[in-house]
């Protein structure tokens, strides 16, 4: 499957990379590949910044609402689903475009997975326990003890991914983080990365222009919706968290407004700091011209067929 490519965009929520990678996916008469972990569930329109209708269906997309919040899927299934598909895409196709902001979920495609040691399943049970009788902010101060290297990267709101990473380190003994990047998986396709980026301050104003449209299209009234199954992994994420509080009589409307674009800058943060560690991404502004965009994409895959060939 020699010359077949993945143009990848990455960056942080509410940057623009829809829009790069609709633009990206119509040039070369493609289709895409959504690694937005927070877009998997039908559920969950409003709170994950879901493509519009009129965006699904100007290209076809792929892991957009093809889940439900009552249904286990995790990273692993995602790679194994995202790579069948990318066989069948690539025998119509050179390119598929890939997008999102998950960046655990884009590295278990265009690299592999890390390997885990098998550990004591009851583990993971008292640290179930703990969270539904403590709350998730203990199991983030563990964490932050034990391995202060994937707390300061991983999305501390994400109690599956807190659980995980601290069974692995009492199972083992070691640290959740020295067990990542042991090994690259060889693919059949080679990868472009594209990352947005613009001044913090930009950023932000846009994270909260986002949650107050999130707002006025009814975000309050999906969560509420959804408060019966506030205790699903799937809900525990920034938008619908902190409206839960607001049913639950502990917050006041405005503020937790302000805690989800307090939370979702947050988060934004913690993306620029997993990708900016990849070294073979090259950042644009989001308001870069789609030729500009294209000339950087055509000179990296001439790149990537010269060190080809060196092999």
């Amino acid at each position: 499957m020699s010359g077949k490519y993945i143009l990848t965009v990455v960056g942080p929520t509410a940057i623009g990379k829809t829009k790069l990678a609709i633009d990206l996916a119509s040039y070369f008469k493609t289709e895409i590949i959504s690694a937005d972990s927070r877009q998997f569930y039908k559920e969950m329109s409003i709170g994950t910044a879901v493509p519009s209708r009129h965006e699904l269906e100007s290209i076809p997309h792929h892991f957009i609402q093809h889940k439900s919040i009552h249904q286990t899927y995790n990273v692993g299934d995602f790679e194994k689903d995202a790579l069948k598909i990318l066989e069948n895409l690539f025998e119509k196709h050179d390119y598929v475009v890939m997008v999102g902001g998950s960046g655990l979920y884009i590295d278990a495609v265009v690299q592999g997975l890390d390997t885990f040691p098998e550990v004591d399943r009851q583990i993971r049970v008292k640290l179930n326990s703990i969270l539904n009788r403590q709350g998730i902010e203990v199991l983030q101060e563990q964490l932050k003890e034990l391995d202060p290297e994937y707390y300061n990267k991983v999305d501390i709101q994400n109690p599956h991914r807190i659980i995980r990473a601290l069974e692995i380190c009492l199972g083992t003994g070691k640290a959740y983080s020295s067990f990542i990047n042991k090994r690259k998986l060889p693919r059949p396709f080679s990868t472009i990365t594209i990352g947005l980026s613009v001044e913090r301050s930009l950023l932000y104003a846009k994270i909260n222009k986002r949650v107050d449209s999130m707002i006025e299209n009814g975000l309050k009234e999906e969560a509420r919706s959804l408060y019966k199954h506030k205790h699903l992994n799937a809900l525990q994420t920034v938008g619908y968290t902190e409206l839960f509080k607001f049913f639950d009589g502990i917050w006041e409307l405005d503020f937790a407004i302000s805690e989800i674009k307090k939370n979702t800058r947050r988060f934004a943060k913690r993306q620029l700091t997993w990708f900016r560690k990849k070294k073979d991404i090259v950042w644009v502004d989001p308001n870069t011209p789609i030729n500009e965009i294209l000339e950087k994409i055509m000179h990296l895959r001439i790149n990537l067929q010269d060190e080809a060939g060196r092999l």
